[in-house]
This record gives C-alpha cells, structure tokens and sequence, in this order.
C-alpha cells in the first residue's frame, strides 16, 4: 500500500490507539496533514486527557494552515496543557457529520475524522464514552506499535496492550501501524530491523499490517542505497513534528 492508497483507506471516522509513548500523534498528525493536502475535510478530534506534553492540540496553527479542523480538550483550547478530564462536546457531532455526509455523498470533498486517542487502557476509557457513535458508520481502528518502546517490544507484549485497549474502548482494531523509531536517532536500518516485529504483531493480533512509517529526515539522510525502502514494506514516509519538550 502506497502513500495514496493508505490516505483513500482512511474511513469517515478513523481511530489511532495504542500504548502511551509510542508516537500517535505524530502519525495522527501526518496523517491530517497528508489527507487534507489530498484534498479531504479534515477533522483531527485530540482525546488525550492522559498526557499533557504530547498532543495535537499543540499543533492547532500548523493543522489550521491545512485546513484541518481541531477539536481539542477545553483545557487545550485555553492554551494549557494542564492534565485534566475536560473532553469537548463537539467530538459526536463531527462524527455524525461526517458519517451523514459519506451517506448522502454530494459534491464536496470527502469528510474524514481522526481521533488521536490517549495511551492505553485510560486514554480507552475515555474513548468509550464516543464508541456508540463510532459504531454507527463504516470506522477504522488502528492500533500504532513501536518495537523500541517499553511493554511493547515484543508480539505478545503488543497483543496484550491491544486487548486491554479493546476492552476498555469497546472498539475492535482493524490494523496495526508500524511506528517503530529511536526519535532523532532513527535509521533505515532501525526501521528495516522492526519489519519482521511488525509482521509478527499483525500475525498475533490477526490484523493487517496497514504501514510502517519512515522519517522523511532518514530517507533525506541516507541517499547511498545501504538501505532501501524496499526493505520496508508499505512504507509511509512522515514528518518529525513532535518532540519532546525537555530534548
């Protein structure tokens, strides 16, 4: 699957979930960014109300030069990161209009969500609270791993974390992202080398191996060919935007 073809998969309502730290909102980002310069109606809806130092929320006037809509917590919108529970209402209303018009289709360009949710099973339970109207249209779940994160480095540790998340958003996975990396420290060869997790993982889980995301800055970094992207199957090349903020 090519970049083109993973932005087309992109259901009315999208969902990216997995353990705290193994990079959602950079994907989720890339992912608004890349779908709304494709021409999309973007809306990227930030539930992380665990984790005041990595969301989207943070990024509100890049996402804006896009086109893309936020939706972010309260809080956010007041420019804190304070970590409270302060969850918009406007989250179910983005979600029934954008299954209302994929229904009715029309003229306009296609409407798509992505909800960044929080890590693990808290950020889940937060989820919950939107699964009734997630379920009421043609939705996918991703579930992002990182071979080099903590809890996460093996198959089985992966498909634990994703079963505690399921149970907790009341959602099914339908794919696994590949989001393995060493932050500034990422090669191609880092990434080629979590392939053979990621395939295993997908395996576990008994989900699709949807992409696994490559460092624009990696790609540009490393042009002597000792490290193909051919190495790496369904390759989805992104942008570093989130880093963190004591590095």
């Amino acid at each position: 699957m090519d970049k083109a073809a993973l932005l087309e998969s992109l259901a009315p309502v999208t969902v990216v979930v997995g353990h705290y730290g193994v990079g959602k909102t950079n994907f989720c980002l890339n992912l608004a960014l890349d779908a709304a310069d494709a021409g999309a109606a973007v809306t990227l809806a930030d539930l992380d109300v665990v984790n005041p130092y990595f969301r989207s929320s943070e990024y509100r006037t890049l996402l804006e030069e896009h086109g893309v809509t936020l939706i972010a917590p309260v809080f956010a919108r007041a420019g804190t990161s304070l970590d409270v529970p302060s969850l918009t209402g406007a989250v179910i209303p983005a979600i029934n209009r954008a299954y209302h018009e994929a229904r009715t289709g029309g003229e306009g360009p296609r409407p798509v969500v992505i909800i960044d949710a929080g890590g693990d099973d808290v950020g889940a339970t937060a989820l919950a609270r939107f699964a009734p109207a997630i379920q009421e249209g043609p939705h996918e779940v991703w579930y992002v791993v990182n071979g080099y994160r903590n809890l996460t480095s093996t198959p089985e540790e992966a498909a634990a974390i994703l079963a505690e998340i399921e149970a907790k958003s009341h959602l099914t996975a339908t794919g696994i992202v590949n989001n393995s990396h060493l932050q500034g420290e990422t090669t191609l060869g880092h990434i080629a080398e979590c392939v053979p997790f990621a395939q295993a993982t997908a395996q576990a889980t008994g989900r699709p191996l949807r992409c696994t995301t490559v460092p624009e800055s990696a790609i540009q970094q490393e042009n002597d060919g000792s490290t193909p992207l051919e190495r790496i199957p369904e390759s989805y090349p992104v942008q570093v935007l989130v880093s963190t903020p004591w590095g």
